[in-house]
């Protein structure tokens, strides 16, 4: 079994009752909505990582506010040729404002669109088990920075 670890940088934006979202692509071709970020690049700084995948998913400029906390994930999957990988996702999840920019697309990436949802129709989204944990962070705002994921309806 093949170990894969992968350690990620997203941001909670929140503004007037309204969440930024972007939605990702599977590989498969399903469309979930996540919350804005991803892969942190060989020695980048996480903050710095949020900024840049923020940037390129969603066109806004944005500044950290808070670090809300981590989540760590595991996961089992089938790989090429008959393996399968056991995944490690570290996620490591900002407050962020909006700073700057305009929305628009993400063109060649992970993601097809941006946009912001009114929080009272994020439960009925489709969306990734992400969102939820980033928005009760954002809400409870542990002090150890850790959550336990509430089970969706």
């Amino acid at each position: 079994m093949q170990k894969e670890l992968r350690v990620a940088a997203y941001a909670v934006c929140v503004r007037d009752g309204q969440m930024l979202l972007a939605r990702w692509v599977a590989g498969d071709g399903t469309k979930h909505w996540t919350l804005p970020g991803g892969g942190m690049d060989h020695g980048e700084d996480p903050y710095d990582t949020v900024i840049r995948e923020v940037g390129e998913e969603t066109g806004y400029t944005v500044q950290p506010a808070a670090l809300l906390g981590v989540h760590s994930v595991l996961r089992r999957y089938p790989r090429r040729l008959g393996t399968v990988a056991d995944f490690h996702g570290l996620r490591i999840v900002y407050e962020a404002q909006i700073t700057g920019g305009a929305l628009r697309y993400e063109e060649n990436g992970s993601t097809d669109m941006a946009a912001w949802q009114a929080l009272e129709d994020v439960p009925r989204l489709q969306r990734v088990e992400l969102v939820d944990i980033g928005l009760q962070m954002w809400r409870e705002r542990p002090a150890d920075g850790h959550t336990v994921p509430e089970r969706r309806n």
